[in-house]
């Protein structure tokens, strides 16, 4: 089904003491592009939280915030006095040497690294909640991409429509067209007032409308619009194969606009090139 690239959704989950949640903004991007802000204590799981997130999208930069609070962690810390007597060992020795130094005051000494000793979180069930936030937040950002993507093939499918349209009643008008033409060849060619082969004049004019036949280009315009309707309704991410389309197609509207021989064709293939730009620019945004 067609997916955008863009959308924000947060997942949350709270096991025993531990609440995480995972928020997650998702834009356009050519490749798939993730990046994590999360405590140190995940960053050893980095690697499966990236694979889980490749295994549900292909494309588009995702930032995702992990945020962790544990109940347990307002519970009173207790002193490491193991730390606290090596503290005071060193201090002396500097107030030996230093003896007109100041002494550091109990808050100073409080938050020296490792002489309060906090209760270590259950690693497991840190990365088991993180990994289940994540996926919530996957499974909702999934359902607002679907939706929007929707909304964007609708708006591609009716500027195909409006283009076949055109199409057909361009096919229609082709043998008029053609004969308009030839008619002109033969009214310039009359004005010149010369005597001409028969039979090498009609090869001329042969020539000269096979160069500004415009079927070819015309049944490749429809193959194009039947491989993009064909790509929106697939299942697997068609962004890429979209973007593809629209360059054939904006390729035939322009050698359809240079072997043009009258105005109508003219216009017909200037609002070819005005809706597939309006299309080229709704494909941007899809996975």
């Amino acid at each position: 089904m067609t997916q955008s690239m863009t959308g924000f959704a947060r997942g949350s989950v709270t096991t025993g003491t531990q609440t995480v949640t995972v928020e997650c903004r998702s834009v356009n991007s050519r490749f798939l592009d993730v990046q994590f802000r999360m405590p140190d204590a995940l960053r050893e799981c980095e690697t499966v939280l990236r694979e889980q997130v490749g295994n549900a999208f292909s494309r588009g930069k995702l930032e995702l915030t992990i945020r962790t609070h544990d109940k347990a962690s307002s519970a009173p810390a207790t002193i490491d006095q193991e730390r606290l007597g090596a503290l005071r060992s060193a201090f002396s020795a500097i107030a030996e040497v230093f003896p007109e130094s100041n002494m550091p005051d109990q808050l100073s000494i409080m938050l020296a690294p490792g002489v309060l000793a906090e209760q270590a979180a259950d690693s497991e069930a840190l990365q088991s909640a993180t990994s289940e936030a994540l996926r919530a937040c996957l499974s909702e950002l999934r359902e607002q991409r679907l939706s929007e993507g929707k909304k964007l093939a609708l708006m591609v499918e009716e500027r195909c429509v409006a283009i076949r349209a055109q199409l057909d009643a361009l096919k229609a008008q082709l043998p008029q067209l053609l004969a308009a033409h030839r008619q002109k060849l033969l009214s310039r060619l009359a004005a010149l007032d010369i005597e001409a082969d028969p039979k090498r004049l009609e090869e001329e004019i042969v020539y000269v409308l096979q160069r500004a036949d415009v079927e070819e280009e015309m049944d490749r315009l429809g193959a194009h619009l039947d491989a993009i309707e064909s790509a929106l309704n697939g299942d697997a991410p068609c962004g890429r194969r979209l973007d593809f389309l629209m360059q054939e197609l904006n390729r035939e509207a322009n050698t359809l606009s240079s072997k043009s021989t009258a105005l109508s064709t003219t216009n017909t293939s200037v609002e070819f090139k005005v809706l597939i730009e309006q299309m080229r620019e709704q494909i941007q945004n899809i996975e």
